[in-house]
């Protein structure tokens, strides 16, 4: 029997690695449209949070919500669930 982890494993193309492959490289803007350097804020999943840097982030677990990780110029270079 396959394991299902919500937000992980999903069919729809919001699996973590579906996420990787549309932000990877890219900066988050508060306005305007995603396009090859940048993704649109309002095209995110309502339940999401932006970790910068080596900022604190709290420790509760939500399998559906997108954890996307930049670094310190706000670049993403990881996307995680939970």
């Amino acid at each position: 029997m396959p394991l299902v982890v919500p937000g992980i494993n999903s069919a729809d193309g919001n699996s973590t690695e579906s996420w990787m492959q549309k932000l990877a490289g890219k900066k988050i803007t508060e306005s305007g449209s995603s396009d090859d350097t940048n993704f649109a804020k309002s095209d995110l999943p309502q339940n999401h949070r932006v970790v910068e840097g080596d900022s604190m982030m709290t420790m509760d677990h939500n399998p559906d919500r997108l954890n996307i990780h930049t670094d310190k110029d706000g670049v993403i270079k990881k996307v995680t669930h939970g």
